[in-house]
């Protein structure tokens, strides 16, 4: 099964500090292990950076290095599929 992934979600799974990293950890855990892939679109990896550095939003936020890294780490994952946008996408 295909698994479409969101900004929220990838917070949880990625920041120690957030309210459901466990759940969200848990989760893509068990995912992995059914061999399950993910979707996730070049948008949502641009809003993670940004969520993730902002420390409005966060008591522990990543720097933009590791920020960086782990959404280039997403992208590049070979359980991944891109969910490249297209004239479609817009209409």
């Amino acid at each position: 099964m295909k698994h479409g992934l969101d900004t929220s979600f990838l917070v949880a799974v990625e920041v120690a500090c957030h309210k459901d990293h466990e759940v969200a950890r848990t989760v893509i855990d068990s995912l992995r292990q059914k061999g399950d892939r993910f979707a996730i679109a070049p948008q949502v990896l641009a809003e993670f950076v940004h969520v993730v550095t902002d420390s409005r939003r966060l008591s522990s936020p990543l720097t933009i290095e590791l920020a960086l890294q782990r959404a280039e780490a997403w992208w590049n994952s070979k359980e991944v599929d891109w969910a490249l946008p297209d004239e479609s996408t817009v209409a």
